[in-house]
């Protein structure tokens, strides 16, 4: 039972720490809507959407109004594209991300994810169309998102994959150069995914999941940064314990709304995914929390020791308050949405390379990062072999979302609004990596990968 002083705080977290349900998103399996005809197949990918997700908005605006949550976004993940267009005889998937869009539409939904392919262990041919036409898709839509996994622990890195991404996100860069590469911010390169991300541009419907499913993702970095407040210079064990019980509180509201939206739309409940997803909002920012800690810049000295403490105590008070904790879950690190790293980023303490080291400790990968319009396509496959690597030898999600903001270069900066947010053009190595990128084939898994 709730009493008065948890019910006065949690309003004040709402109401002056930014504190929100960053998203309610459904989950739908497209299996069933497999057809040989690719027109059929687009038909019936959206009438099923369009029919298990017609009361999510109206649901979610109505749970906002009775409970004085705020729920951010309402979104859509589907069962990975390539799976489910497999039986269709056509080359171009692009058509099949137009009927997505537009039963996004229909539906009132902010995005929709799973435009994806799953290739760790090698590509089929279904893989490869997917891939090829994930430039056009993104171009030529607004709301979808797109992902591809290309390793795992259990399988390795499959470098062919990799390679053929960094020319793909080159393409998506040059279609969407207009809006400063904007088909980019919607697409992500894993490695091991998870099949229950309710946020985007990651979010797929797992194979594993049932039917249609509700996941939940909450945020809270400017909860988590008001009660450092109390803490100051503190050791760091008080500072965990702190931020703990921060996580706790916030992961109950965020299993309250899931299961309220779940009972109301006769959808199973799947997981409170509690991640510290950052906005360009002051105030809201997981590098001002990591500079609370005690650090003048987040990137300098001591900043991954910082992330890794809040990622392990967010983690830790989630699982507390909920056996149903999944997603991704910690704390995001994406430069163009969080207030502090765009700052960090343009005094020049927060590079690529810092960024690298930090997601070996945090929830997904070097995220929303502009770098040169120019910048080589093997450069941009490297930088996702970097941090897939990363994931694999620690058994854990890394994921790679580069902008090449085509025309501009070290200093300029791109705008695209929103939860978007803007990212200033980071320096990479001008070093080459083609001969690198161009032996394909595999790195095997680790000796990790042998637990069975």
């Amino acid at each position: 039972m709730l009493n008065h002083n948890d019910i006065m705080s949690t309003i004040d977290m709402i109401d002056h720490q930014h504190l929100d349900i960053r998203t309610v998103t459904m989950g739908i399996s497209l299996l069933d809507c497999a057809d040989p005809d690719p027109e059929k197949c687009a038909a019936k990918i959206y009438e099923k959407i369009c029919r298990c997700a017609e009361k999510l908005v109206p649901t979610g605006e109505a749970i906002e109004r009775e409970l004085g949550i705020p729920i951010v976004h309402k979104r859509i993940s589907v069962t990975p594209v390539a799976l489910v267009a497999a039986a269709s005889e056509t080359d171009n998937y692009a058509v099949f991300a137009r009927a997505m869009d537009r039963a996004a539409r229909s539906c009132g939904v902010n995005f929709i994810g799973g435009f994806s392919a799953l290739v760790h262990k090698g590509m089929t041919e279904s893989d490869r169309k997917l891939i090829r036409s994930i430039p056009e898709a993104l171009s030529t839509t607004e709301l979808v998102c797109s992902s591809v996994n290309v390793a795992t622990t259990k399988a390795g890195i499959n470098m062919d994959a990799v390679a053929l991404m960094g020319r793909v996100i080159r393409e998506t860069a040059a279609l969407t150069a207009d809006q400063g590469g904007l088909g980019c911010a919607k697409l992500v390169v894993f490695a091991n995914a998870v099949e229950d991300n309710p946020f985007m541009a990651g979010a797929f419907h797992g194979v594993g999941e049932p039917e249609t499913v509700i996941n939940v993702g909450v945020s809270g970095p400017g909860v988590v940064w008001h009660a450092l407040q109390d803490v100051k210079g503190k050791p760091f064990d008080v500072v965990a314990e702190t931020i703990k019980k921060t996580a706790f509180r916030i992961t109950r509201m965020g299993q309250l709304v899931a299961q309220e939206a779940s009972h109301r739309l006769g959808v199973p409940f799947g997981v409170v995914d509690l991640s510290l997803a950052p906005t360009p909002a002051v105030g809201d920012s997981v590098a001002r929390i990591l500079e609370e800690m005690g650090l003048e810049v987040c990137g300098t000295h001591g900043t991954t020791a910082a992330l890794a403490m809040l990622n392990d105590a967010v983690k830790k008070g989630g699982v507390m308050a909920s056996s149903s904790v999944g997603g991704l879950s910690g704390a995001f690190i994406p430069v163009s949405e969080d207030e502090g790293m765009i700052a960090a980023a343009k005094a020049g303490t927060l590079t690529i390379e810092k960024l690298e080291a930090m997601t070996c400790v945090c929830s997904v990968g070097l995220d929303m990062i502009a770098v040169p319009g120019d910048t080589p396509a093997e450069t941009i496959s490297a930088i996702i072999a970097d941090e897939a690597a990363i994931g694999v030898v620690n058994t854990k999600t890394t994921a790679v979302r580069l902008i090449p903001a085509v025309g501009k270069t070290v200093g300029d900066q791109i705008e695209f609004g929103g939860l978007l947010g803007s990212a200033p053009v980071m320096p990479v190595h001008t070093e080459s990596s083609a001969a690198f990128i161009a032996r394909g084939g595999r790195i095997p898994a680790p000796m990790q990968s042998l637990k069975n």
